[in-house]
């Protein structure tokens, strides 16, 4: 179906990846930004345009509430950039739900949320039906590089035997955040105290290897995650950090699933600064054999906002309830209204 107008979107969230995606919301055909919603003193009584001035964005005021804001605002979409985890992101989706909008998030957890709580799926589940809304978690990874866009290879294929997806990443040209979330930086000693806190992970790799296995109809019998660091070998200087020789410069981590004893799906993510060679790549086993490699790599931060403002147009189109990127209608860029 055709919308006649824009689709009109809540953003909440105000990190330094929220703001991108407003910024490219503003020049984005097909949408209207009609709120924003961040619960940090620091906004508190501001306008949009005293964190963000760029003329295209209208004036709006930061809301601290989902429902004060979908009240005031009528949105069609909340998009919602908080949190990485499931827990704590509950109570906002159940907020924007109960107030009568669809969500779309970039919450790694919530990409394929019933391997890690199949409770706390099911209510979110039973939330939307019962309010005529649907919740999607996407991303680009996870969400997208290493498991919606393999698992969409296999269409191609009459068998498939074993699925490997690598995703090498210069972090140098991401943002700070994502470059202190892999350990840029850390001494050895540092980076396995934050490991074993649980603070330095890619969140997401779990739910994209359960992800592909339940769509590909395999029961796995074992599953690994397995993280390392990435250590300079010399002296790297970088905008945000110099690292010094035996630290690290990013983080390798690895994913894997087994059936009938035997590997059937490895997920490698290798993020670091300087990384000379950056790639995504896609090798599926089977008849016929694909080997797919997107040169250079996807840069992450505009695929995110891209995928999660493609994303807001199918949620709308989507039957109630709780979704992952399978379940939705077809999914690519959509031109906006003519």
């Amino acid at each position: 179906m055709t919308r006649t107008k824009p689709l009109r979107v809540l953003q909440c969230g105000l990190g330094p990846l929220g703001i991108m995606l407003l910024q490219r919301l503003a020049t984005r055909r097909g949408f209207k930004l009609v709120g924003v919603v961040d619960k940090a003193p620091q906004f508190a009584g501001k306008s949009l345009h005293e964190i963000i001035p760029i003329p295209e964005l209208e004036n709006l005021p930061v809301h601290s509430s989902i429902s004060q804001a979908v009240a005031e605002t009528k949105p069609d979409v909340c998009v919602i950039m908080t949190v990485s985890d499931l827990v704590r992101i509950e109570s906002q989706i159940n907020e924007a739900i109960t107030a009568g909008v669809h969500v779309v998030s970039t919450c790694e957890e919530l990409s394929y949320p019933w391997i890690r709580d199949a409770a706390l799926a099911e209510r979110l589940d039973q939330l939307a039906r019962t309010h005529g809304r649907g919740i999607l978690g996407t991303g680009v990874n996870p969400g997208f590089l290493m498991d919606f866009l393999p698992l969409t290879l296999t269409g191609l294929c009459h068998q498939v035997d074993s699925v490997l997806v690598e995703r090498y990443q210069n972090a140098s040209a991401r943002r700070l955040p994502f470059q202190a979330k892999i350990g840029a930086g850390l001494s050895v000693a540092e980076f396995e105290a934050k490991h074993k806190a649980g603070s330095l992970r890619h969140v997401g790799l779990e739910e994209s290897l359960h992800f592909i296995a339940s769509q590909l109809g395999w029961k796995l019998d074992k599953a690994e995650d397995i993280l390392e660091p990435v250590l300079a070998t010399t002296e790297i200087k970088t905008a945000n950090f110099t690292v010094p020789a035996g630290h690290a410069i990013g983080v390798r981590q690895t994913g894997a699933g087994y059936r009938n004893g035997s590997k059937v799906i490895e997920l490698v993510f290798h993020a670091a600064l300087e990384l000379a060679d950056p790639r995504d790549r896609i090798v599926i086993e089977g008849e016929p054999r694909i080997d797919s490699t997107i040169a250079g790599g996807v840069q992450g931060d505009i695929a995110t906002c891209s995928i999660t403002l493609n994303a807001c147009h199918r949620i709308v189109q989507a039957t109630p309830g709780l979704h992952h990127m399978s379940s939705l209608p077809g999914f690519s860029w959509k031109a906006g209204i003519e």
